[in-house]
């Protein structure tokens, strides 16, 4: 259980610089080259902000930590140091317009889930052939990147193919083969990695930027449960042949409520009990630990006043 259900929902600190919000993180730059990177409990889903979930993030933050520290020998990433649980300040960078999904099998329950696409008849996604004959959450003949629109807070991403982003002018043709083969690279080094604490990297989705000096950036948060979908590997053959779910661990647990409400995304969501935030915090507490072999230990400190000590803000 989690020790209580106090959220940091939103963030103030203009000593900082100047802020943007997204949907989970708070990012302020300081127009010297940093940003500081707040990363809250607020839980996106259906392209909006549809509550808050008790120490996801620091969770977040901490893992994407790992991860980042983990894979820094595969490609270059924006952190400079994590001095809050909460918090990662970086390098500043000049963000892709797009995110890079990966997908390895045939799944989702959003509209644009490449499983919804399946089960209508299409047979083709963002550009790559899909067999007949395939059910859902089976593995796909291979893993594909599928590119997104990056939208406006409160728009829909759109899944485009790769030929419909370069017509778009979004990205050259050069610069998409360079992070098609980095985000390939860290999802089979992320499905290997978390295969040996049984589990399956599902599908993820990476952000990207450009360094001052040029260089392709790894930025936000990579293998997150909030950027990528986790299920349990050990009885994955046996649900699968019965039809049913996986076991997951992720914010899927979190959209299959909505969806089980009814509510796809478009207008006012219900209200989201308690009990069901308590347990998506505890499936990303078991993700954290399952992936890291670490304990996960909450710090329970007000974040605010723990946020503005540890970033020296009152000496600013």
């Amino acid at each position: 259980m989690t020790s209580r259900l106090v959220t940091l929902d939103r963030t103030d600190f203009p000593e900082l610089g100047a802020k943007y919000e997204g949907k989970v993180r708070d990012n302020y730059s300081d127009g010297k080259g940093r940003r500081t990177i707040i990363v809250t409990d607020r839980l996106s889903a259906f392209d909006r902000v549809l509550t808050t979930i008790p120490h996801k993030g620091q969770i977040l933050n901490q893992l994407a930590a790992y991860w980042f520290d983990e894979t820094k020998h595969l490609a270059p990433n924006h952190v400079i140091e994590v001095p809050d649980p909460n918090v990662t300040v970086a390098r500043e960078c000049r963000p892709l317009p797009v995110e890079m999904v990966v997908r390895a099998y045939l799944t989702g329950v959003t509209s644009t889930s490449i499983w919804r696409h399946y089960a209508d008849g299409a047979r083709v996604f963002c550009g790559h052939p899909l067999p007949d004959g395939m059910k859902k959450n089976e593995p796909l003949p291979r893993a594909i990147v599928t590119p997104s629109t990056k939208a406006e807070k409160g728009g829909h991403d759109e899944s485009v193919s790769k030929d419909e982003l370069i017509r778009r002018g979004a990205l050259d043709a050069a610069t998409y083969e360079r992070l098609e083969a980095l985000c390939l690279r860290l999802f089979a080094f992320g499905q290997e990695r978390v295969a040996k604490n049984g589990l399956i990297l599902v599908d993820t989705k990476y952000e990207l930027g450009v360094a001052p000096d040029g260089t392709i950036t790894f930025i936000d948060e990579i293998h997150t449960p909030d950027s990528s979908r986790y299920w349990y590997a050990a009885d994955y053959a046996e649900r699968l042949s019965r039809g049913e779910e996986p076991r997951s661990l992720d914010k899927e647990f979190v959209r299959r409520w909505y969806a089980d409400q009814g509510y796809t995304g478009e207008g006012a969501p219900p209200a989201i009990p308690d009990d069901v935030r308590v347990e998506a915090s505890n499936r990303y507490r078991a993700a954290y630990e399952l992936v890291t072999g670490r304990t996960f230990v909450p710090d329970t400190e007000d974040p605010i006043p723990r946020i503005r000590r540890n970033l020296g803000i009152d000496k600013k």
